[in-house]
């Protein structure tokens, strides 16, 4: 099941990113440790009550003029009506209405998107009171005033924004049909990819009932089977800054992995992998996605008999974080290899839903145990009691010890990797959840 998406859009200096980080909490203060994963700070995940959703900061507003501010504001609407399931416009209770809020106001009123009206920095209930009202005008529902600082009308905002939630969950529980997102930089040929998967499979292309997004999502047809590709390409080149392009190419990988069973990162074999792509590749680790990375215009590169081997090292290098992920080369021109991609896609599908027998994974642990003493600290050594798979896509496992703290990240690693070699689960993250069992439980 897929999260929401929830942009947020608005002015600079309303307070957007005080705001993000009050409902993001810890998630965005503290950088993930994972290597070569790069946090931005641009998404994040956030769970109020029992709704968990994905949040967006469309923002990158640089004041400078008027127009160019209204210009950009317009621009943001833009990717959050195209990407978002609900839309938070933020305002500035001091500043109070301008001009520039009431124009993309009126984007977002048209869009027909759910939009939130937040009116931030009101410190004080009583004192902004009369100040609130002025917002009606905007026409866009009722203003619900938050202090971004100091956290306060958080739960009222978030009870208003998940309330919303119940028209966009409609349309992926009844669809089995594998979800593929094929991400990566403008440029290095999605929509090439998806044009010519389509030709040579004679393809449907649909509307997926019940989804609430504006893109189209292409449905292709091979020995029989079904598969949704979901649309990334068409990236919208109006931004002349890079940086602009690359954060709505970053929003839309989100967006798009987000619904995604299995992720397919596209990279130019003629430029080689890059920071970006790391970036990229690190929002399907992050949400634990299926990942193929599929090596593109491998037809203009010329080639010896190491040339495979020193490119998929340097892959290796760049996404050291994910090891697992699957690695073909291909050409979305001449079309080498891409058939391939779906019997690599079935695989990763098939290792994303695999589940283990829960006596299998006690005996493989009780040899990696065996074959590797665990961890101690300060004369207390960690004790293994117990494994189980407790999820699918991916798999998850939980694992009872005596001591979380003496639970390694490394000894974590090694036991996955001894379950890697029982059962490949190629291309497929596995989870670890550690768990304290006080000995007299057992």
């Amino acid at each position: 099941m897929s999260k929401p998406i929830v942009a947020i859009v608005g002015r600079p200096n309303v307070g957007k990113s005080t705001l993000f980080n009050a409902l993001a909490g810890e998630k965005i203060a503290i950088v993930k440790d994972t290597p070569g994963v790069t946090r931005d700070r641009i998404y994040a995940d956030v769970t109020w009550l029992d709704k968990s959703f994905t949040m967006i900061d469309t923002g990158g507003i640089e004041p400078d003029s008027s127009d160019v501010i209204l210009s950009q504001m317009r621009e943001q609407a833009e990717i959050a009506i195209s990407t978002a399931d609900v839309i938070m416009f933020i305002v500035d209770v001091k500043q109070g209405l301008v001009d520039s809020d009431a124009k993309v106001a009126d984007m977002l009123r048209r869009s027909k998107k759910p939009v939130v009206l937040v009116v931030n920095k009101v410190d004080n209930f009583n004192k902004y009171n009369a100040d609130i009202y002025e917002f009606y005008n905007l026409g866009i529902g009722d203003p619900i005033p938050v202090s971004a600082v100091s956290k306060l009308g958080i739960g009222d905002l978030l009870d208003e924004v998940t309330k919303h939630f119940n028209n966009t969950e409609e349309y992926t529980d009844e669809d089995e049909r594998p979800r593929v997102a094929i991400i990566g930089k403008p440029n290095v040929g999605k929509s090439s990819l998806i044009n010519k998967l389509l030709g040579e499979n004679r393809l449907i292309v649909s509307n997926i009932a019940g989804t609430t997004r504006d893109a189209v999502d292409t449905v292709i047809k091979r020995n029989g089977k079904e598969y949704v590709f979901i649309d990334t390409a068409g990236l919208r080149r109006k931004s002349k800054i890079k940086e602009e392009l690359e954060r709505y190419s970053i929003i839309r990988s989100v967006t798009a992995v987000e619904r995604a069973d299995v992720v397919v990162l596209l990279i130019d074999a003629t430029e080689g992998v890059t920071e970006q792509d790391a970036k990229i590749a690190g929002i399907a680790h992050e949400r634990g996605k299926g990942v193929i990375v599929a090596v593109n215009k491998w037809d203009a590169i010329e080639k010896n008999d190491k040339t495979i081997y020193q490119h998929t090292n340097k892959i290796k290098e760049t996404l050291s974080f994910m090891p697992y992920a699957e690695i073909l080369f291909i050409s979305a021109l001449t079309g080498q290899r891409t058939n391939k991609l779906f019997d690599m896609i079935d695989i990763v599908i098939e290792n994303h839903t695999l589940r283990i027998g829960t006596g299998v994974l006690n005996e493989i642990m009780a040899e990696a145990v065996a074959l590797q003493q665990p961890p101690s600290d300060k004369g207390k050594r960690l004790k293994l009691y117990y494994i189980t798979q407790v999820a699918v896509k991916p798999p998850t496992f939980v694992i009872f010890v005596n001591d979380k703290q003496l639970m390694h990240f490394s000894y974590t690693r090694y036991i996955e990797n001894k379950i890697r070699e029982a059962f490949g689960f190629r291309g497929t993250p596995l989870k670890f959840i550690i768990r304290e069992r006080k000995e007299k439980e057992q």
